[in-house]
């Protein structure tokens, strides 16, 4: 930290006061109103900013001339300069040490991080050219053309003080007008390079250890780059604990706030203080800050705080400085003055497109498109601003000889700030609008346009829905539909072609297919990056894997024609490969005793005896303990004085323990003989023994031969081969290394793991969006081809993890489904505590009870040993849980084991049952499916493409074809050793006909439900399809038609009907419906044209007449499903279930669909099971509601 200043410029000479603003301060300083001045310049500067909207330029220019009268009229006037007497005292290190933290951690905060790594030696090559060029170029012009008394050291360092370019306002103009965050980030990883460059000079010179005179010394250099080096070191464990702290779960909003703003200013001081670069330091902390290290939301609060400190920060630096160059004498301030403001003007200018053409090359080699456009815009990119004005007092401070006016440092450099701001900043954005790198690209527009079309047709949609409402007949849709129409048109600088209209140029100038697939490719990164950012916020992706994944994703963004494989995000991440060799490594050398049988040695007592010594554990630590005693003499022989005072007894002691290996060795071999040297352990210790020996007969001949000079020097060298005696000990340390290995593998099989389901999720996000993406059919389908591959292959990939690591997966997926539950229960407490019905203080303390449950997870174990086969059964959906149905196919079930590449099952043979999979990985392969219908009906949607999807534990193959008795559609091959729980069809329908219709029923809704949410999940998304709820709620049920059947539809009370099977045909219309597909709301009634026809119906919300009552019901019914109090199959609770007659379970099941009038007669405990829609009902039967509570 470097020395602080007696004032704001350092005077050396002498006791006399220090002249400030022109007059000796000789007068006791009182309590002045320099706060009001503080707060008065912040108020100035908002009202500024409120009135001169984006012209930050403008407010600066006022302020400082503001100051500059404030400044005036301190020379002038003893009252003002009392006011401003604080300023004038504080050392301008200070002032350095207060502003230019926190502005430089809202820089980095905002650059990505992956973005700068692709290009990181290319950006630190272009800042450092820049430092040099500006350090020379800046230098010389000073020397030729300044006509002031400067010396060679404060020419110097005045030059790289305005080659300082500003992190923030060096890129403001570019992010206004559209330009691709990567390019910002170039330029700005460039400035900060500069400024935490620049930052380390002006500290050697602040800790008096080097002059210009002195520069030359190599240890300085060296110092130079262990300061950088320590600062990053420094930066990063900082970072690490910001986001300890930001991401506790029991921290508030403004507990983050003020902690991460004071972590930064900590950081600074700390790192400062250990004459390392603050700077660099924090740098470092916002480069490894991303949204994920934040809360969600917490993000946008953090980064507002910092732009408001940011912006006060900017007024006061502005400020005080006009205020110390008006206090500075009016006589310096000559033509020549003027003049030499323009020359630097120039040659800043002149500097930086030097810089340009030398780096060109550089950035050429990068993957972002470098071309001459860019070199223009960036020419102008060399904006000065705060971080040059900070340092600007210095250079008089820090000068071997003092200037009579200090104020011109600062006066050249704070209007070359302001003139490059205002110029450069104009020049950046015409030259990007002019030479069209701002536009948008003709698919980036029809993408636009497409992406407006949607929006409108919702705001159609939802305008066609409120027309129903009741409440607003009276409404005036004409101008809702006029006041709600969306036009947005494009600006006309950002058009590639503004003289034809949009239609017009899409029809001209439409784009090719590859064109349209990269930019398709771009807005398939975009959401996927969304979709894992959203997954870690909802807890589904840890933060390790989330980060991982979005890096990836950045990674290969920038590669032309690259759609991310989860191969690609493998080899991103290295996973486990060295951990795995180190592992084989320790296998290779872990230490197995190979002990012989005792009764080989009959009665032979002696044998017996040493039998029994050698493979007990005391023998074993007694060589080890050996081992450890020798550490000792071996030193003394390796420490030159201490070996030639204690010859003879170093002799002695190696004769001792020489002895003791020998002893060792000759015990083992006596008990194993030939087998001794089948250990690789033992052969080495004979090893070392040889050695010894050797050791010992070359002393011995040496004491024969003193004067053999070679016999010494072989004496020597076997002597210090001695150290090889305790490699052995590191077979004790061998058992707990591959402990520590096997978690590590274990933690990286786990993270890889969850990156594959986070990946696989992001596919499935995607592909709901592929028409908003484009609008073109083709380019859809090839999107949708692209993503289902993709898909495919991670899905691949989580079976083989699985069987590699099947504790690892269960842990991971119990860990999950914990988090799933509390997550519900934090949901649940957050609408009890919005509708009042638990208080404030209530609900704080129940959501640090949730809270705490989800902290506790972070020490959830790893591994979770793998159940038994027959508790996979509890897995089976549609037996829920039951211990009559579990009990009745544990019984029955039996266990089925196949090897790497057994065939399960092939296509078109009769199923011979179903095969529950508990461990290994099995591949389906069918033609396209045929749901049940004719192959003469769908020939036009037949296709050559062969389906491929993995099963992996838990999931089941064979069902539908045991439903139905029909050949199966697709061939079953194991892809890893498998073992299943095979069920077979006999003991299938056996459990039919004992539990019927029930359990048929819910093999066919389970089906359904599946079949819906895998073709319509995108139609679904707002639908609660789960397997329990709509049992337990009859919310969704499925409906069977045979050939000739007929089927009303009632659309107000069904939202949906899903044909998931067979084929019907409208009866009015006679078009026909193939399954799958949604049939139309136009359809009234159909009428089944296959053997067997399903249809999933999932039943609209009806409206309750008592709202009130409605709310607590929906709410009670949503904490008795996951709270896990009630426990219900078809209609009936647990306690109360029994199994029925075919007739009265026929009798059940139509009073449940028909609704609440004859369910009333089997008891109020069916109530519990009602629905909103089935409450109303029961009001309209005449039962009040407190009668239904």
């Amino acid at each position: 930290m470097a020395k602080a200043n007696v004032s704001f410029w350092v005077h050396k000479e002498g006791n006399q006061p220090d002249l400030l603003c022109g007059r000796s301060a000789d007068y006791m300083p009182t309590k002045g109103h320099f706060p009001i001045l503080v707060c008065s310049t912040v108020v100035l500067g908002g009202l500024l900013r409120a009135f001169l909207k984006n012209s930050e330029v403008i407010v600066l220019t006022i302020l400082s001339l503001v100051g500059f009268l404030i400044g005036q009229l301190a020379y002038n006037f003893v009252e003002m300069h009392k006011v401003i007497y604080p300023l004038l005292r504080t050392p301008s290190f200070s002032l350095y040490c207060y502003f230019s933290p926190l502005i430089i951690f809202m820089a980095a905060l905002d650059v990505d991080f992956y973005v700068l790594k692709n290009v990181f030696w290319q950006v630190v090559l272009t800042g450092l050219i820049s430092f040099s060029t500006a350090f020379i170029v800046i230098g010389y012009v000073v020397l030729k053309f300044n006509k002031d008394s400067w010396d060679l050291q404060s020419c110097l360092l005045f030059s790289m003080t305005l080659g300082i370019t500003d992190p923030v306002h060096s890129v403001n103009s570019l992010k206004t007008i559209g330009i691709s965050k990567m390019y910002t980030d170039i330029i700005r990883g460039e400035s900060m390079i500069i400024c935490g460059f620049t930052s380390i000079v002006f500290g050697v010179f602040r800790s008096n250890i080097l002059s210009i005179s002195n520069f030359r010394e190599f240890h300085i250099i060296l110092g130079l780059s262990l300061d950088i080096l320590g600062s990053i070191i420094c930066g990063y464990w900082c970072a690490r604990i910001i986001q300890f702290i930001l991401t506790d779960l029991f921290s508030n909003t403004l507990t983050d706030t003020v902690l991460c703003i004071s972590m930064v200013y900590l950081t600074f001081y700390i790192v400062e203080f250990l004459g390392m670069s603050g700077i660099i330091a924090l740098v470092t902390v916002g480069l490894n800050l991303d949204s994920l290290s934040f809360k969600p939301r917490m993000e946008l609060t953090i980064t507002k705080f910092l732009i408001m400190f940011s912006c006060v920060y900017q007024h006061l630096i502005y400020t005080f400085f006009g205020i110390v160059i008006g206090c500075g004498e009016i006589k310096y301030f000559q033509f020549h003055t003027s003049v030499f403001m323009f020359i630097l003007f120039a040659t800043v200018n002149f500097v930086r497109l030097l810089t340009v053409v030398l780096v060109s090359p550089i950035l050429r080699h990068s993957n972002y498109k470098y071309n001459w456009r860019w070199g223009i815009v960036i020419a102008w990119s060399g904006i000065k601003g705060v971080f040059s004005l900070l340092l600007a007092p210095d250079i008089h401070n820090l000068a071997e000889q003092k200037v009579e006016s200090p104020q011109l440092f600062i006066l050249y450099i704070q209007v070359i700030s302001l003139m490059t701001m205002g110029i450069n900043s104009y020049m950046m954005t015409y030259s990007a609008r002019t030479l069209g790198l701002c536009a948008i690209s003709l698919p980036r527009q029809m993408a636009m346009q497409n992406a407006i079309k949607h929006i409108q047709e919702i705001i159609q949609n939802r305008i066609t829905l409120f027309k129903t409402e009741k409440v607003l007949t009276n409404v005036n849709w004409t101008l809702v539909e006029e006041k709600t129409k969306i036009e947005y048109i494009i600006p006309s600088d950002t058009v590639q072609f503004p003289h034809v209209s949009c239609d017009k140029k899409v029809k001209e100038e439409s784009p090719t297919d590859e064109v349209l697939i990269e930019e398709a490719r771009l807005h398939v990164a975009i959401i996927q990056m969304s979709s894992f950012e959203k997954q870690c916020n909802d807890g589904v992706l840890s933060v390790e894997a989330a980060r991982t994944l979005i890096g990836a994703t950045k990674s290969y963004c920038h590669i032309q024609g690259k759609f991310m494989s989860i191969y690609d995000v493998s080899t991103y991440v290295r996973a486990r490969s060295w951990l795995m060799k180190f592992k084989n490594i320790l296998t290779f050398l872990e230490y197995h005793k190979d002990k012989a049988p005792l009764f080989l040695y009959g009665n032979n007592k002696f044998l017996s005896f040493i039998y029994r010594i050698v493979f007990s554990e005391e023998f074993e630590y007694a060589g080890h303990i050996i081992r450890i005693m020798y550490i000792y003499p071996m030193i003394m022989h390796l420490w030159p004085m201490a070996r030639e005072l204690n010859v003879s007894a170093l002799i002695l002691v190696n004769y001792y323990f020489v002895f003791l290996y020998l002893l060792e060795s000759a015990l083992k071999i006596t008990i194993l003989k030939s087998r001794y040297f089948h250990q690789r352990w033992n052969t080495l210790e004979f090893f070392i023994v040889l050695i010894g020996i050797i050791d010992i007969f070359c002393i011995y001949f040496v004491r024969l031969r003193p004067d053999h000079l070679v016999l010494i020097q072989f004496t020597v060298i076997i002597g210090y081969f001695r150290i090889i005696r305790f490699i052995p000990l590191i077979k004790v340390l061998i058992p707990l290394l591959m402990n520590i290995v096997d978690v590590q593998i274990k933690k990286r099989l786990s993270l890889m793991y969850s990156i594959t389901k986070g990946y696989v999720k992001s596919q499935e996000d995607t592909k709901f969006l592929i028409k908003q993406i484009s609008s073109q059919e083709s380019i859809n389908q090839k999107l949708y081809e692209i993503l289902e591959t993709n898909k495919r292959d991670a899905v691949k990939e989580l079976g083989l993890i699985e069987h590699e690591g099947r504790d690892v997966v269960i842990a991971l997926k119990t860990k999950q489904a914990i988090r799933n539950v509390i997550a519900k229960a934090l949901e649940s407490l957050t609408f009890l505590w919005s509708r009042g019905i638990i208080d404030k203080h209530e609900g704080i303390e129940m959501n640090k009870v949730l809270l705490a449950k989800i902290k506790s997870l972070n020490n959830f174990p790893t591994a979770i040993p793998p159940p038994t086969p027959d508790k996979y059964l509890h897995n089976i959906i549609w037996l829920e849980n039951k211990d009559v149905l579990i009990e009745f196919f544990k019984e029955r079930a039996k266990l089925a084991y196949f090897d790497y590449g057994d065939v399960i099952c092939k296509e078109g043979e009769m199923p011979q049952g179903i095969y529950l999979i508990i461990s290994g990985m099995a591949i389906l392969q069918s033609s396209p499916p045929t749901f049940g219908i004719d192959r003469s009906l769908s020939a036009d949607r037949e296709s050559m493409t062969r389906f491929t999807e993995y099963c992996t534990s838990g999931d089941i193959i064979g069902e539908l074809s045991c439903l139905l008795k029909r050949e199966i559609e697709y061939t079953a091959i194991c892809e890893t050793i498998l073992q299943a729980c095979f069920i077979s069809l006999e003991d299938l329908y056996e459990g039919f006909d004992a539990f019927w219709p029930s359990l048929e029923y819910k093999i066919w809704l389970k089906l359904a439900l599946s079949i819906a949410y895998q073709y319509f999940e995108s139609s679904l998304v707002d639908e609660d399809l789960k397997f329990q709820k709509c049992v337990a709620l009859n919310h969704a049920y499925v409906e069977t038609l045979s050939s000739y059947n007929e089927m009303t539809i009632d659309n107000v009370n069904m939202k949906f009907v899903i044909l998931v099977y067979g084929s019907v045909i409208d009866t009015k219309t006679e078009v026909p419906y193939l399954a799958p597909c949604i049939l139309p709301k136009t359809c009234e009634q159909v009428q089944g044209t296959s053997d067997l026809s399903k249809l999933l119906v999932i039943q609209a919300p009806a409206p309750a007449k008592n709202n009130n009552n409605a709310k607590v019901m929906v709410f009670l019914f949503h904490a008795f499903i996951w709270i896990g109090s009630v426990n219900t199959g078809l209609g009936m609770t647990k306690r109360d279930y029994h199994w029925k007659s075919k007739n009265e379970k026929v009798e059940a099941r139509l009073s449940e669909t028909q609704g609440l009038k004859k369910a009333n007669s089997q008891g109020k405990t069916a109530v519990r099971n009602l629905t909103v829609r089935e409450v109303t009902k029961c009001e309209d039967s005449g039962i009040s509601s407190e009668e239904v509570c």
